[in-house]
């Protein structure tokens, strides 16, 4: 966290996860036992492997990565917290790694938390109705989701803002409201801390849109992220004050696309 005079910066970092595979192979999701979870390709692994070195090299640290429960977003955080916490004598190696194989990490370098309210839009825009599950069990139980994150990564201690997932068919309108709410959400409950928020496409959406005013995002690449900065001041009593968040990335920059609808002014 970087100090200015009495004031804090505190970035925010929201990515989507990787090529997910049912996107590739068609036939994917009908042989599947979990049709509404698809794993992440070969390729979106070292797709979100690059987009961890990428974010390494963003100029300030990542204290702290809360994730979809999703197979696609949990693979896409093991990628990236592996290159964030890899061990190198010489930046210059890690860039020549093409993939995650044989690294050694520091798990000391990030917390890593599964948070609910990251998680896809659980519509039928989203999901199709025959592949949501019957019964409603999306996961199996968490300690299950978090073994396949980078050991010694995770938070035990972190309370989740969503204690379970949100109900099935929320409208378009109520998932971008959770998305905007569980961003600022986190970000209050951790205001030490910069933090990456590993979600979908729609969740990385939504912290374009809703935090740059006028804006229409109309593409999110996989792996694309944007990157959110506000100032905070602190109390002596731990009570702070943070002003509104600033989107730094510009369209194009790191896979997010956009316009900015600006108003017409009277005589011009």
């Amino acid at each position: 966290m970087e100090m200015i005079g009495e004031k804090r910066v505190q970035n925010v970092v929201v990515m989507r996860h990787g090529d997910r595979i049912d996107h590739f192979e068609m036939m994917w999701a009908a042989n599947a036992a979990r049709p509404w979870d698809p794993p992440l390709t070969d390729g979106g692994k070292i797709r979100a492997w690059t987009a961890g070195k990428r974010l390494r090299a963003l100029g300030f640290p990542i204290h702290r990565v809360l994730v979809s429960p999703f197979l696609r977003c949990l693979q896409t955080t093991a990628e990236a917290v592996s290159a964030l916490c890899a061990v190198v004598d010489d930046e210059a190696r890690l860039l020549t790694m093409e993939t995650s194989q044989d690294v050694v990490i520091d798990p000391s370098r990030v917390k890593v938390s599964i948070e609910y309210g990251l998680c896809e839009m659980l519509n039928t825009r989203a999901i199709g109705e025959e592949f949501a599950p019957k019964d409603g069990t999306w996961f199996p139980g968490v300690s299950k989701l978090e073994a396949l994150l980078p050991a010694g990564t995770i938070d035990h201690s972190m309370e989740h803002i969503y204690q379970e997932m949100p109900c099935w068919e929320e409208s378009v309108l109520d998932a971008r409201n959770r998305y905007a709410s569980i961003i600022r959400a986190l970000a209050d409950k951790y205001p030490h801390e910069n933090l990456l928020l590993v979600t979908h496409g729609e969740g990385v959406g939504v912290s374009v849109s809703s935090f740059q005013k006028d804006a229409e995002v109309f593409e999110v690449e996989y792996c694309a992220f944007s990157h959110l900065q506000r100032h905070i001041s602190f109390e002596p009593s731990q009570a702070f004050v943070a002003e509104n968040f600033q989107l730094l990335t510009k369209s194009g920059q790191t896979g997010i696309s956009f316009l900015l609808h600006l108003k017409m002014i009277d005589g011009f």
